[in-house]
């Protein structure tokens, strides 16, 4: 298909020069030729609807997993099946999440003129408060996104589970931040009886859910206190915020770790780690992890980040060291330690 646009449509290795390539385009002064924002409207779309692609890649990917287990692939598609990916298929194609890409290029031109006062991210301006914050105050929302999550965590807690449960050893305790309504946690839990597993998220998030022996919930806010444990669980987390508000996560993590005097000490992270060598992932793959970084940046106002930018997370909130795995696909398994 020929290229729609009076500029080049291409997936860069790295996501700052995504960015700056949209921001750039954007703006009618930084362009040689003048972009309409129903221009830019267009090319944000055009990434958008290449995310929804690259979503049900995702899913392809989550079927031969299952394939692997000698699974029914088609159930993952199935809405009440166990396993079913559904939700997160819905939640990624619904209006709330898809209408801020019509203010993508006004928000873009805005951010180029040096408009501090501008919203965050397109979903703010759209619709007046953040990703989060709708999502406490609409219901509807707030639980549609719960299960896309839950839907996530089984698939993946199967993976982890079955594939690193050398990163669960010598632990007594673990604490999921942001875990939603525990589907990870329960997993580990149930995996490993001699962890105590606790489930800390917002406490609308938490109220009323019931634990175990093993399990418990606690509400509170991630940049105030994390409940202490040998390790902190931080699932597709860090991607939704920015550098200076990861930061101040893993800090909290950290101090978390450290105040507690038995067994390991860690942070397990399990996000995207975009990479730039095309012999450790393939075009297509890269290309799925960029088009996470767009919607990141027009929902959230985060980003996925390559192993440099995470290492340079990891220093700046003092830790000393990090171990980055290769094996959850578009994810990788990431240890951080004090």
């Amino acid at each position: 298909m020929a290229n729609p646009y009076p500029f080049p449509i291409s997936f860069p290795a790295s996501m700052s020069t995504l960015r700056k390539l949209i921001s750039s385009h954007a703006s009618c002064e930084s362009s040689s030729t003048p972009i309409s924002l129903n221009m830019t409207s267009k090319f944000s779309y055009h990434y958008f609807f290449q995310t929804i692609i690259t979503t049900m890649r995702i899913l392809f990917i989550r079927i031969l997993m299952m394939k692997r287990r000698k699974k029914p692939a088609p159930r993952l598609l199935l809405k009440e099946g166990p396993l079913s990916t559904t939700q997160f298929l819905l939640m990624i194609l619904d209006p709330v999440v898809t209408d801020p890409f019509h203010l993508m290029g006004t928000w873009c031109q805005m951010n180029n003129h040096g408009n501090h006062d501008h919203p965050a991210s397109p979903f703010e301006m759209a619709h007046g408060r953040t990703f989060w914050g709708l999502a406490a105050q609409q219901p509807k929302f707030g639980s549609l996104f719960n299960e896309a999550m839950e839907a996530d965590s089984q698939l993946l807690a199967r993976a982890v589970i079955d594939e690193c449960e050398g990163i669960f050893e010598g632990l007594n305790s673990l604490v999921d931040v942001g875990g939603g309504t525990g589907t990870m946690a329960k997993a580990i839990a149930k995996a490993f009886p001699n962890i105590h597993c606790t489930v800390f998220d917002q406490p609308h998030v938490v109220a009323n859910l019931q634990g175990t022996h093993n399990l418990d919930f606690v509400g509170g806010d991630m940049f105030e206190k994390i409940p202490p444990a040998n390790a902190i669980s931080l699932k597709w987390i860090l991607h939704d915020w920015s550098d200076e508000e990861s930061v101040k996560i893993l800090k909290k993590s950290r101090e978390a770790i450290l105040s507690k005097n038995e067994g390991g000490k860690k942070v397990i992270i399990l996000d995207i780690n975009v990479s730039a060598d095309n012999k450790k992932m393939d075009k297509k793959s890269i290309e799925t992890q960029l088009m996470w970084d767009m919607l990141m940046m027009v929902d959230l106002n985060g980003k996925e980040r390559s192993e440099v930018e995470w290492e340079k997370l990891f220093l700046t909130a003092g830790f000393s060291h990090n171990k980055i795995t290769h094996t959850l696909g578009l994810r990788s398994l990431i240890e951080v330690y004090p």
